[in-house]
């Protein structure tokens, strides 16, 4: 049975990544470097233990940082979120085959908005953030 209530009263089951990308957003919020505990108080529904597991996973993948601090290790992203979905955006353009063909669909499918800010960027004028 999948992303539904099992027989045993257990909680739907996380998209692929999904627990990952709450992880990531905890140590993004937090500013520092953190404690697993810390993360894991940001993900209250995942035990300390998978907290744990995914930030070792995490840093295998070159994502976050681990460094000793006292008896127990902090963790860090490497990244900014906005440098992680760029990243994210690189890779799946990498294996997305034509490239040609995955931007014009990208370009076409943005909003009217958003068109104008990467134009803005394409010409190396700095957006505004108002």
């Amino acid at each position: 049975m999948t992303g539904g209530k099992g027989d045993r009263g257990e909680a739907p089951r996380r998209a692929r990544g999904e627990l990952e990308g709450e992880v990531l957003a905890a140590l993004w919020a937090a500013g520092g470097p953190v404690t697993a505990a810390v993360v894991q108080e940001q993900v209250p529904d995942a035990a300390y233990t998978t907290v744990l597991t995914i930030l070792t996973r995490l840093c295998d993948k070159g994502l976050v940082t681990r460094h000793r601090e006292g008896r127990s290790h902090v963790y860090a992203p490497v990244d900014d979120q906005a440098g992680h979905a760029a990243a994210g955006m690189h890779s799946l353009l990498d294996e997305g085959g034509d490239r040609a063909a995955v931007l014009a669909r990208f370009v076409s499918e943005l909003s009217a908005e958003d068109e104008q800010l990467l134009e803005q960027l394409l010409h190396g004028d700095a957006p505004d953030r108002g």
